[in-house]
């Protein structure tokens, strides 16, 4: 199929979406045309061909260039991040790129990196791909180790002044006067999402949890840097003995202990033999941070009931109901309130220790 019949079909797509009765969204008028029409603003040609990629908090796209390597286009969400606060981001990535880090950094384009079309922030990126690593490989936990050891480096030398301190505390958009657990209880009950049955039980176990992590999660200002902040397997890329780490969009200044605990799974003994692993090649370059060993499971904590409340949140957005169905069944809160459970008996816990 050539361009002018690709062009043809995306005016056909766009018309055929600006007809249908969709509820009010942040990316209601993303359209086919306007992805490639913010493309070509940059003076890349693009050959029409754009796939839409698994993103839900912004909208990313690889989009198709002439006689070159496909790039990938990320959307980003109105109204979360500030110009600044995106720009530290980028600024972050390319110091790491700048160490050799195996980043995806932004592309530069008349020495920028944001642009902006209409109402939307965009940013290009040169496409990778590769599959999540294996957890339970020690070698490969020993060079995650060593990789985050090398980013925390570079994410220690500045401070972020535009991007949220991952204290407990501040979140973005709310109010320090509570912390991220108050925040979040409140969003999901004003949500109207979550099931009749559980609402006491779920407000009393939010209650329960904040006071015990507010007890033991007291961060000092020296023990936090720039770091990713959402460093699951999900965000790492592995392709032929290369890692790559995606997906910045998170990143805070933090505890170190937040993009490590993350790489975590499995029961106690595991996850002790997996922060080992990590310990040994986060120490060939840095000290590791042993004294944040007692913050993982108030960092647990946080993100188990930070996630259900950003799902609660984002609801309007067409993405979520599709991407996650079960939210509003008996089930999922059944679960989500057993979690919570399970993180009160963990909160009380020695926490996991190995030996410096």
């Amino acid at each position: 199929m050539n361009t002018n019949s690709l062009r043809m079909l995306s005016h056909a797509a766009a018309k055929m979406n600006s007809t249908e009765d969709q509820t009010l969204h942040p990316y209601q008028s993303l359209s086919p045309d306007y992805v490639i029409d913010a493309v070509e603003s940059l003076g890349l040609l693009t050959d029409m061909r754009q796939y839409p990629l698994n993103s839900y908090e912004n909208r990313v796209y690889q989009v198709g260039i002439e006689e070159a390597s496909p790039v990938i286009v990320k959307f980003y969400r109105p109204n979360r991040w500030s110009k600044e606060a995106i720009l530290e981001e980028h600024q972050f990535l390319l110091e790491l790129e700048e160490e050799d880090l195996p980043v995806v950094a932004p592309l530069q384009f008349n020495g920028q990196t944001l642009f902006e079309f209409n109402e939307f922030y965009f940013s290009i990126s040169p496409r990778k791909s590769g599959q999540s690593p294996e957890i339970s490989n020690t070698d490969q936990l020993e060079y995650l180790g060593r990789w985050l050891a090398r980013l925390h480096q570079v994410g220690g030398d500045y401070r972020f002044q535009h991007r949220p301190i991952w204290n407990g505390k501040s979140d973005l958009g709310h109010s320090q006067d509570k912390t991220i657990i108050q925040q979040s209880c409140e969003t999901v009950l004003k949500s109207g999402l979550l099931h009749e049955d559980f609402k006491v039980a779920y407000e009393s176990m939010c209650r329960d949890l904040n006071e015990l992590v507010a007890q033991q999660y007291q961060p000092n200002m020296s023990d936090t840097l720039r770091i990713h902040g959402d460093c699951h397997v999900g965000n790492l890329l592995w392709r032929d003995e290369q890692l790559y780490m995606v997906d910045f969009d998170d990143c805070v200044q933090g505890p170190a202990m937040q993009d490590i605990w993350m790489l975590l799974s499995g029961n106690r003994e595991e996850q002790t033999q997996q922060l080992d692993a990590i310990r040994k090649g986060y120490e060939v370059f840095r000290p590791f941070p042993y004294h944040q060993l007692k913050w993982i499971e108030a960092l647990r904590t946080i993100r188990l009931i930070r996630h259900t409340a950003w799902v609660a949140e984002r609801w309007d957005d067409p993405a979520f109901p599709l991407a996650f169905p079960w939210f509003t069944g008996v089930q999922y809160w059944s679960g989500h309130v057993l979690s919570l459970r399970e993180q009160l008996s963990a909160l009380q816990e020695p926490p996991l220790y190995i030996a410096e």
